[in-house]
């Protein structure tokens, strides 16, 4: 959908373009931000110095240019790294380690990225190996999966432009139409399952985690290797998470 040009705010506008520069750019200058922009140089140092102004730039080292500040780090943080959340999040992957017996993680999603936030390792001899800040493509895990079905399809496509999904595995979804049916089924059963599509021999189900918050959303995943994990075991496990994830609190009221 187009926006009508007259309904923008132009300072506003400026303001949101030179944050999105913060994405590629470790440090702005007036100078660059004006070009980049096509912009004044004043134009450029009042969006810079308002944004410093709260929080969100601050000046760099050499103190001639803007690095991204604490309110557009915390911005971008993913749920599950805060130190209050990954506090009340302990009892559950305790729980969700004692109800499955398997590796069992806390998944967000980043653009198009599902994203291990912590977990707990199983104690069998073969077991799946926790790797904490690793990522997948969203469409490949069974977390990823459960997180973007909050999506609308619409909002999915965004996220994933081409009809083509690069293979992770022999069995990741091949296509971005294979991927909306199966988040259709996913927003019915309320839970995903992962076949050996982000690592060859490792299964996972997942279901959603609530009580983080509204902005924060995760997903709690059980793996294990395909030996031990046929898709009635996964859905086995599946209720041993959700009854892990209702020990999960709301966050508190700012």
């Amino acid at each position: 959908m187009t926006t009508a040009r007259g309904y923008i705010i132009e300072s506003l506008d400026t303001g949101l373009r030179v944050l999105q520069l913060f994405l590629t750019h470790d440090t702005l200058t007036v100078t660059g931000a004006a070009e980049a922009l096509d912009v004044g140089r004043s134009t450029a140092h009042r969006v810079l110095t308002t944004l410093e102004a709260r929080g969100f730039a601050v000046r760099d080292a050499s103190g001639r240019g803007y690095a991204p500040g604490p309110e557009l780090v915390r911005l971008g943080r993913p749920a599950g790294f805060a130190p209050d959340v990954r506090a009340r999040l302990g009892a559950v992957l305790d729980e969700a380690l004692r109800l499955t017996g398997e590796t069992v993680q806390t998944v967000a999603l980043i653009g198009d990225q599902a994203l291990v936030t912590d977990g707990r390792e199983s104690d069998h001899p073969v077991r799946v190996v926790l790797e904490r800040g690793r990522t997948y493509p969203a469409y490949a895990t069974s977390g990823g999966k459960v997180l973007l079905s909050a999506m609308t399809d619409d909002q999915v496509r965004t996220l994933f432009p081409d009809e083509e999904l690069a293979p992770v595995t022999p069995d990741t979804l091949p296509t971005r139409t294979a991927l909306l049916a199966e988040l259709a089924t996913v927003r019915t059963a309320g839970l995903a399952v992962g076949l050996g599509e982000s690592v060859p021999g490792m299964h996972s189900v997942a279901v959603p985690l609530s009580g983080t918050g509204r902005r924060d959303p995760l997903a709690l995943v059980a793996c294990a290797p395909a030996g031990r994990a046929a898709p009635p075991a996964l859905l086995d496990r599946a209720a041993g998470l959700r009854l892990a994830g209702a020990l999960l609190t709301p966050r508190p009221a700012p």
